[in-house]
């Protein structure tokens, strides 16, 4: 009897000691995350930070490739039961499709559970994750696109006004244009990507809509409304006008790292491109020459429209699972907290969304030694909520069309014309898929 109540006792104890050793485990937690190069190595950095700030939680993040990527992946794994994350960061042209999923807990629940103050968040940001009344997502990675200028150049011209529109690049072009003893363009006044992205803003600039039903925002979209609105047929002449110019370099489309490193070598002196490429810019060129930074030119003279969000945020899978959860929300006010955007903005160049970042010393330094940051905030101040983008779920594979139309109109004379019938009637059809299959 003695035996049987000792053996009894330590299988208590047994049991006692593994279920403190189960409450003393770490929440892990899995991070999706799509930024490569140099800003993969802050967020890395962060997330140490963040596992060896405390020993409740532990966030395993994992690099899965480029937006476009990742969005494919959330796609294929959306299909499952259970998500292999908690945590998915996604650009903001993923929106809609993401929300479509409903794998995710909106951000709102978890706002006003906490009392977490939004008012600290930049409104321009907010405002195109605030869907339906709720925020859906954090703003994280957040960009708005900049004219970057070689400002050495500029001075050596005897160019002193900064121009607002692409009429005024191309009328200094010939200016900052320089060629080799073999008549070959050596700098380019202006060297162009072709970006969806710059589609997208610039016809928020315009102050027109992309999509009907108020952008995608007081209902589905059902059709783009640029060709209607003759958002589309600007912009193709633009492109038209910009691609006949002597002064200026077609270099890549769907991004700009081609464009920026041909600025850095001293190979153009005008390039469009991310408030998320000023940090690097900046390193790159060193003291090679002076660089200025600009808003975004507007199309026309008369435009009146703003710039807004790119980039990307944070969303939370809706696991069920309530300790995983609440340890992603954990980590998402981390990540957003003023000392960690501070540092993100210093090292990246993305926007620190917590406005109060700009009370901390890290950011008073690095505005004080690179100015250029200003223009940036500048500009996302005087843009406003009304221009805030659009939500459409086939928005990534529409702004391939774009490109690829873009891409016909300057290498392969497609008239403006053409290329609007030709946009509009391919982006018009995926949406009616799309929407006849999901809604």
């Amino acid at each position: 009897m003695k035996k049987l109540v000792a053996l009894l006792l330590v299988l208590m104890l047994g049991l006692s000691a593994f279920s403190a050793m189960a409450e003393g485990e770490k929440t892990k937690i899995v991070f999706w995350y799509s930024l490569g190069g140099t800003n993969s190595e802050v967020i890395a950095n962060m997330v140490a930070e963040f596992n060896a700030s405390q020993d409740r939680i532990e966030v395993d993040a994992q690099y899965q490739g480029e937006y476009d990527d990742a969005i494919n992946k959330l796609k294929a794994t959306s299909m499952g039961e259970a998500l292999p994350f908690d945590i998915v960061q996604s650009y903001e042209i993923g929106s809609r499709f993401i929300i479509d999923s409903q794998k995710m807990m909106p951000l709102q629940t978890y706002i006003d559970k906490t009392g977490f103050d939004t008012s600290v968040i930049e409104p321009n940001l907010l405002a195109y994750y605030t869907i339906d009344g709720k925020i859906n997502s954090m703003p994280f990675n957040c960009s708005t696109p900049l004219m970057y200028y070689n400002k050495t150049a500029f001075e050596e011209a005897g160019i002193t006004e900064i121009p607002t529109t692409v009429d005024g690049i191309l009328a200094i072009a010939e200016k900052l244009a320089s060629f080799d003893a073999e008549g070959k363009l050596d700098r380019a006044g202006f060297l162009f990507s072709n970006y969806g992205w710059f589609f997208e803003q610039w016809v928020g600039k315009m102050g027109r809509q992309y999509v009907d039903n108020g952008n995608g925002r007081e209902g589905y979209a059902t059709k783009v409304m640029f060709g209607e609105n003759g958002a589309a047929l600007d912009l193709f002449n633009m492109w038209k006008k910009i691609s006949e110019s002597p002064y200026t370099s077609y270099i890549e489309r769907g991004g700009t790292a081609q464009a920026r490193a041909a600025f850095v070598a001293g190979k153009t002196a005008i390039f469009l491109a991310s408030t998320a490429n000023l940090a690097g810019v900046l390193a790159n060129v060193g003291d090679s020459f002076e660089v200025g930074t600009a808003y975004f030119p507007y199309v026309n003279a008369e435009d009146k429209g703003g710039v807004s969000t790119g980039g990307g945020t944070l969303w939370m899978v809706n696991s069920g699972d309530e300790k995983k959860m609440d340890a992603t929300w954990e980590f998402i006010q981390y990540m957003v907290s003023p000392e960690v955007q501070a540092t993100w903005n210093a090292k990246t160049g993305y926007f620190p969304i917590n406005m109060k970042a700009h009370d901390t010393e890290t950011f008073k330094a690095n505005i004080a030694k690179f100015p250029q940051f200003q223009t940036a905030l500048d500009q996302l101040h005087d843009s406003s909520p009304e221009y805030v983008g659009s939500l459409l779920s086939v928005f990534p594979e529409v702004r391939q069309y774009v490109e690829d139309v873009t891409e016909e109109v300057v290498l392969k004379g497609l008239s403006p014309e053409d290329a609007v019938t030709k946009l509009v009637n391919l982006a018009n059809d995926a949406i009616e898929m799309y929407n006849l299959t999901n809604y």
